[in-house]
């Protein structure tokens, strides 16, 4: 789900034509849509049938997030 302020300026941004909204809109949809990439990471590091598959996509999860090499176990 957006949050309700974003969904207000894509309103005013579409029925408005308030254009100042734009960049707000672009960085929170750039904002989900990375929340969703993550999450469908984590899903499928916890769902994977195999361990091998499961330290892939444990290993894209931490990538995404931004995990040092370093802190990893």
């Amino acid at each position: 789900m957006i949050p309700e302020e974003l969904f207000g300026k894509i309103i005013k941004y579409h029925l408005l034509d308030q254009e100042q909204e734009a960049d707000d809109i672009r960085k929170g949809l750039e904002k989900k849509l990375d929340a969703m990439v993550n999450r469908e990471a984590y899903s499928k590091f916890k769902t994977a049938p195999t361990e091998e598959e499961r330290e892939k996509f444990r290993q894209e999860y931490l990538d995404r997030k931004g995990m040092q090499e370093s802190f990893r176990w």
